[in-house]
Protein backbone atom coordinates (compact mmCIF):
# COMPACT_ATOMS: atom_id res chain seq x y z
CA UNK A 1 0.00 0.00 0.00
CA UNK A 2 2.90 2.33 0.75
CA UNK A 3 4.37 1.80 -2.72
CA UNK A 4 1.07 2.91 -4.27
CA UNK A 5 0.47 5.89 -1.97
CA UNK A 6 3.92 7.43 -2.37
CA UNK A 7 3.72 8.11 -6.13
CA UNK A 8 0.19 9.47 -5.68
CA UNK A 9 1.47 11.80 -2.97
CA UNK A 10 4.26 12.99 -5.26
CA UNK A 11 1.80 13.59 -8.10
CA UNK A 12 -0.46 15.59 -5.81
CA UNK A 13 2.48 17.64 -4.56
CA UNK A 14 3.66 18.29 -8.12
CA UNK A 15 0.16 19.39 -9.14
CA UNK A 16 -0.08 21.70 -6.12
CA UNK A 17 3.32 23.24 -6.94
CA UNK A 18 2.21 23.80 -10.52
CA UNK A 19 -1.08 25.36 -9.45
CA UNK A 20 0.56 27.79 -7.03
CA UNK A 21 3.28 28.77 -9.49
CA UNK A 22 0.68 29.31 -12.24
CA UNK A 23 -1.03 31.96 -10.10
CA UNK A 24 1.94 34.25 -10.76
CA UNK A 25 1.71 34.55 -14.57
CA UNK A 26 -2.08 34.42 -14.26
CA UNK A 27 -1.97 37.56 -12.11
CA UNK A 28 0.45 39.18 -14.58
CA UNK A 29 -2.19 38.61 -17.24
CA UNK A 30 -4.30 41.30 -15.53
CA UNK A 31 -1.51 43.89 -15.68
CA UNK A 32 -2.59 45.32 -19.04
CA UNK A 33 -6.17 45.89 -17.91
CA UNK A 34 -5.04 47.44 -14.61
CA UNK A 35 -2.47 49.65 -16.35
CA UNK A 36 -4.88 50.96 -18.97
CA UNK A 37 -7.82 51.52 -16.61
CA UNK A 38 -6.26 52.56 -13.28
CA UNK A 39 -2.69 53.85 -13.63
CA UNK A 40 -1.51 57.31 -14.77
CA UNK A 41 -0.94 57.56 -18.53
CA UNK A 42 2.54 57.70 -20.02
CA UNK A 43 4.57 56.86 -16.90
CA UNK A 44 6.18 53.44 -17.51
CA UNK A 45 9.13 54.06 -15.17
CA UNK A 46 6.84 55.21 -12.38
CA UNK A 47 4.68 52.12 -12.84
CA UNK A 48 7.76 49.86 -12.77
CA UNK A 49 9.21 51.56 -9.67
CA UNK A 50 5.92 51.49 -7.78
CA UNK A 51 5.53 47.80 -8.54
CA UNK A 52 8.95 46.93 -7.15
CA UNK A 53 10.26 49.29 -4.47
CA UNK A 54 7.34 49.64 -1.98
CA UNK A 55 6.64 45.90 -2.01
CA UNK A 56 10.34 45.12 -1.60
CA UNK A 57 10.78 47.48 1.35
CA UNK A 58 7.67 46.12 3.09
CA UNK A 59 8.86 42.52 2.68
CA UNK A 60 12.35 43.47 3.81
CA UNK A 61 11.01 45.18 6.95
CA UNK A 62 8.60 42.34 7.72
CA UNK A 63 11.15 39.53 7.39
CA UNK A 64 14.19 41.38 8.79
CA UNK A 65 16.57 39.09 6.94
CA UNK A 66 19.48 40.31 4.83
CA UNK A 67 21.55 38.29 2.35
CA UNK A 68 24.68 36.56 3.58
CA UNK A 69 27.97 36.01 1.76
CA UNK A 70 27.68 35.52 -1.99
CA UNK A 71 23.95 36.10 -1.85
CA UNK A 72 24.56 39.85 -1.75
CA UNK A 73 25.74 39.86 -5.37
CA UNK A 74 23.48 36.99 -6.43
CA UNK A 75 20.43 38.87 -5.13
CA UNK A 76 21.63 41.98 -6.95
CA UNK A 77 21.99 40.07 -10.21
CA UNK A 78 18.57 38.41 -9.91
CA UNK A 79 16.96 41.68 -8.77
CA UNK A 80 18.22 43.52 -11.84
CA UNK A 81 17.25 40.69 -14.20
CA UNK A 82 13.77 40.16 -12.74
CA UNK A 83 12.85 43.76 -11.92
CA UNK A 84 15.41 46.52 -12.46
CA UNK A 85 15.81 45.77 -16.18
CA UNK A 86 12.81 43.55 -16.93
CA UNK A 87 10.06 45.89 -15.71
CA UNK A 88 11.05 49.01 -17.72
CA UNK A 89 11.71 46.95 -20.85
CA UNK A 90 8.26 45.38 -20.58
CA UNK A 91 6.57 48.75 -20.18
CA UNK A 92 8.66 50.23 -23.01
CA UNK A 93 7.63 47.37 -25.30
CA UNK A 94 4.01 47.79 -24.26
CA UNK A 95 4.07 51.43 -25.40
CA UNK A 96 5.59 50.56 -28.80
CA UNK A 97 3.98 47.22 -29.65
CA UNK A 98 0.44 45.90 -29.81
CA UNK A 99 -0.30 43.51 -26.98
CA UNK A 100 -0.51 40.59 -29.39
CA UNK A 101 2.99 41.10 -30.75
CA UNK A 102 4.43 41.48 -27.24
CA UNK A 103 2.61 38.36 -26.01
CA UNK A 104 3.81 36.30 -28.97
CA UNK A 105 7.43 37.33 -28.43
CA UNK A 106 7.12 36.66 -24.69
CA UNK A 107 5.78 33.18 -25.36
CA UNK A 108 9.16 32.04 -26.74
CA UNK A 109 10.57 32.16 -23.21
CA UNK A 110 10.27 28.37 -22.68
CA UNK A 111 12.52 27.83 -25.72
CA UNK A 112 15.08 30.30 -24.37
CA UNK A 113 14.96 28.57 -20.98
CA UNK A 114 15.46 25.20 -22.70
CA UNK A 115 18.60 26.43 -24.47
CA UNK A 116 20.00 28.03 -21.31
CA UNK A 117 19.22 24.88 -19.31
CA UNK A 118 21.45 22.89 -21.64
CA UNK A 119 24.26 25.46 -21.46
CA UNK A 120 24.12 26.31 -17.74
CA UNK A 121 22.43 23.39 -15.99
CA UNK A 122 23.51 20.67 -18.43
CA UNK A 123 19.91 19.45 -18.40
CA UNK A 124 18.36 18.53 -21.74
CA UNK A 125 14.56 18.99 -21.84
CA UNK A 126 12.49 16.21 -23.36
CA UNK A 127 11.78 16.66 -27.06
CA UNK A 128 8.05 16.54 -26.41
CA UNK A 129 8.39 19.51 -24.03
CA UNK A 130 10.11 21.53 -26.77
CA UNK A 131 7.32 20.65 -29.20
CA UNK A 132 4.81 21.82 -26.60
CA UNK A 133 6.68 25.11 -26.24
CA UNK A 134 6.64 25.68 -30.01
CA UNK A 135 2.94 24.82 -30.15
CA UNK A 136 2.32 27.23 -27.28
CA UNK A 137 3.96 30.07 -29.19
CA UNK A 138 1.81 29.27 -32.22
CA UNK A 139 -1.32 29.22 -30.08
CA UNK A 140 -0.49 32.58 -28.49
CA UNK A 141 0.17 34.05 -31.94
CA UNK A 142 -3.27 32.94 -33.15
CA UNK A 143 -4.84 34.19 -29.94
CA UNK A 144 -3.29 37.64 -29.80
CA UNK A 145 -2.01 38.74 -33.22
CA UNK A 146 -4.20 40.78 -35.53
CA UNK A 147 -3.81 41.61 -39.21
CA UNK A 148 -2.93 45.25 -38.55
CA UNK A 149 -0.26 44.50 -35.93
CA UNK A 150 2.69 46.86 -36.37
CA UNK A 151 6.25 45.63 -35.93
CA UNK A 152 8.32 48.33 -34.24
CA UNK A 153 12.03 47.31 -34.21
CA UNK A 154 12.78 49.01 -30.88
CA UNK A 155 9.73 47.45 -29.26
CA UNK A 156 10.62 44.01 -30.59
CA UNK A 157 14.20 44.39 -29.34
CA UNK A 158 12.99 45.47 -25.89
CA UNK A 159 10.57 42.55 -25.64
CA UNK A 160 13.14 40.00 -26.80
CA UNK A 161 15.65 41.38 -24.30
CA UNK A 162 13.11 41.30 -21.47
CA UNK A 163 12.12 37.73 -22.32
CA UNK A 164 15.77 36.66 -22.39
CA UNK A 165 16.52 38.38 -19.08
CA UNK A 166 13.67 36.63 -17.30
CA UNK A 167 14.67 33.29 -18.84
CA UNK A 168 18.22 33.85 -17.60
CA UNK A 169 16.92 34.67 -14.12
CA UNK A 170 14.92 31.42 -14.05
CA UNK A 171 17.95 29.31 -14.95
CA UNK A 172 20.33 31.13 -12.58
CA UNK A 173 17.85 30.85 -9.70
CA UNK A 174 17.60 27.11 -10.40
CA UNK A 175 21.39 26.79 -10.48
CA UNK A 176 22.02 28.81 -7.31
CA UNK A 177 19.15 27.42 -5.23
CA UNK A 178 17.83 29.49 -2.36
CA UNK A 179 19.24 30.21 1.12
CA UNK A 180 15.96 31.58 2.49
CA UNK A 181 12.22 31.24 1.92
CA UNK A 182 10.82 32.55 -1.40
CA UNK A 183 9.12 35.48 0.35
CA UNK A 184 12.44 36.62 1.87
CA UNK A 185 14.25 36.36 -1.45
CA UNK A 186 11.41 38.21 -3.16
CA UNK A 187 11.97 41.11 -0.76
CA UNK A 188 15.69 41.19 -1.52
CA UNK A 189 15.23 41.22 -5.27
CA UNK A 190 12.34 43.68 -5.34
CA UNK A 191 14.31 46.13 -3.21
CA UNK A 192 17.35 45.91 -5.48
CA UNK A 193 15.21 46.31 -8.59
CA UNK A 194 13.30 49.24 -7.12
CA UNK A 195 16.47 51.03 -6.02
CA UNK A 196 17.90 50.63 -9.52
CA UNK A 197 14.71 52.03 -11.07
CA UNK A 198 14.12 54.95 -8.70
CA UNK A 199 16.88 57.31 -9.98
CA UNK A 200 15.80 56.82 -13.61
CA UNK A 201 12.19 57.51 -12.66
CA UNK A 202 13.11 60.74 -10.89
CA UNK A 203 15.39 61.82 -13.74
CA UNK A 204 13.10 61.11 -16.68
CA UNK A 205 9.55 61.27 -15.31
CA UNK A 206 9.73 63.02 -11.96
CA UNK A 207 7.28 62.73 -9.08
CA UNK A 208 3.58 62.99 -10.07
CA UNK A 209 1.87 66.11 -8.78
CA UNK A 210 -1.19 64.14 -7.73
CA UNK A 211 -2.64 60.63 -7.70
CA UNK A 212 -6.29 59.69 -7.90
CA UNK A 213 -7.95 57.02 -5.81
CA UNK A 214 -7.97 54.78 -8.89
CA UNK A 215 -4.21 55.30 -9.34
CA UNK A 216 -3.57 54.28 -5.74
CA UNK A 217 -5.81 51.23 -6.10
CA UNK A 218 -3.97 50.18 -9.25
CA UNK A 219 -0.55 50.57 -7.64
CA UNK A 220 -1.68 48.61 -4.58
CA UNK A 221 -3.03 45.77 -6.70
CA UNK A 222 0.09 45.54 -8.85
CA UNK A 223 2.41 45.88 -5.86
CA UNK A 224 0.69 43.39 -3.55
CA UNK A 225 -1.02 40.86 -5.81
CA UNK A 226 0.87 41.19 -9.07
CA UNK A 227 4.33 41.54 -7.56
CA UNK A 228 4.92 40.61 -3.89
CA UNK A 229 2.59 37.59 -3.77
CA UNK A 230 3.02 36.61 -7.42
CA UNK A 231 6.82 36.60 -7.38
CA UNK A 232 6.99 34.76 -4.07
CA UNK A 233 4.91 31.99 -5.68
CA UNK A 234 7.00 32.22 -8.85
CA UNK A 235 10.31 31.82 -7.00
CA UNK A 236 8.80 28.94 -5.01
CA UNK A 237 7.92 27.28 -8.29
CA UNK A 238 11.42 27.79 -9.67
CA UNK A 239 12.80 26.07 -6.58
CA UNK A 240 10.49 23.04 -6.85
CA UNK A 241 9.84 22.55 -10.57
CA UNK A 242 11.95 21.98 -13.70
CA UNK A 243 12.93 25.26 -15.42
CA UNK A 244 11.01 24.48 -18.63
CA UNK A 245 7.96 23.56 -16.57
CA UNK A 246 8.00 26.95 -14.86
CA UNK A 247 8.53 28.87 -18.09
CA UNK A 248 5.67 27.02 -19.82
CA UNK A 249 3.36 28.39 -17.14
CA UNK A 250 3.96 31.78 -18.73
CA UNK A 251 1.41 30.75 -21.37
CA UNK A 252 -1.29 31.46 -18.79
CA UNK A 253 -0.38 35.17 -19.00
CA UNK A 254 -1.85 35.91 -22.47
CA UNK A 255 -4.75 33.55 -21.84
CA UNK A 256 -5.76 35.36 -18.65
CA UNK A 257 -5.18 38.71 -20.39
CA UNK A 258 -7.60 37.60 -23.09
CA UNK A 259 -10.21 36.54 -20.56
CA UNK A 260 -9.78 39.84 -18.71
CA UNK A 261 -10.31 41.71 -21.96
CA UNK A 262 -13.49 39.73 -22.58
CA UNK A 263 -14.98 40.28 -19.14
CA UNK A 264 -13.75 43.78 -18.25
CA UNK A 265 -13.12 45.58 -21.55
CA UNK A 266 -15.97 43.93 -23.47
CA UNK A 267 -13.74 42.51 -26.20
CA UNK A 268 -14.78 39.62 -28.45
CA UNK A 269 -12.93 36.62 -29.89
CA UNK A 270 -12.72 35.53 -33.50
CA UNK A 271 -12.79 31.89 -34.52
CA UNK A 272 -9.02 31.84 -34.99
CA UNK A 273 -8.52 33.29 -31.53
CA UNK A 274 -10.63 30.52 -30.03
CA UNK A 275 -8.42 28.02 -31.88
CA UNK A 276 -5.31 29.78 -30.58
CA UNK A 277 -6.60 29.74 -27.00
CA UNK A 278 -7.31 26.00 -27.31
CA UNK A 279 -3.88 25.27 -28.79
CA UNK A 280 -2.08 27.32 -26.12
CA UNK A 281 -4.03 25.62 -23.33
CA UNK A 282 -3.36 22.18 -24.84
CA UNK A 283 0.35 22.95 -25.17
CA UNK A 284 0.48 24.08 -21.54
CA UNK A 285 -1.21 20.92 -20.26
CA UNK A 286 0.78 18.59 -22.53
CA UNK A 287 4.10 20.26 -21.70
CA UNK A 288 3.50 19.88 -17.96
CA UNK A 289 2.50 16.24 -18.39
CA UNK A 290 5.66 15.45 -20.38
CA UNK A 291 7.80 17.36 -17.87
CA UNK A 292 6.37 15.39 -14.96
CA UNK A 293 7.02 12.06 -16.68
CA UNK A 294 10.60 12.99 -17.57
Amino acid sequence: MTAIAAPRSLRNRYAADLGLAALAPASWGTTYVVTTTLLPDGRPLLAATMRALPAGLVLLAANRRLPQGSWWWKSAVLGVLNFGAFFPLIFFAAYRLPGGVAATIGSVQPLVVAVLSVLVLHARPARAVLYSAIAGTGGVALLTLTGDARLDPLGIGAMLTATSLMATAIVLAKKWGRPESPIVMTGWQLTVGGLVLAPFTLAFEGVPTSLTGQNVLGFLYLGIVGTAIAYALWFRGIDRLPPTSVSLLGLTNPMVATLAGLTILGQTLTGWQVVGFTVALGALVAGQAFNRRS
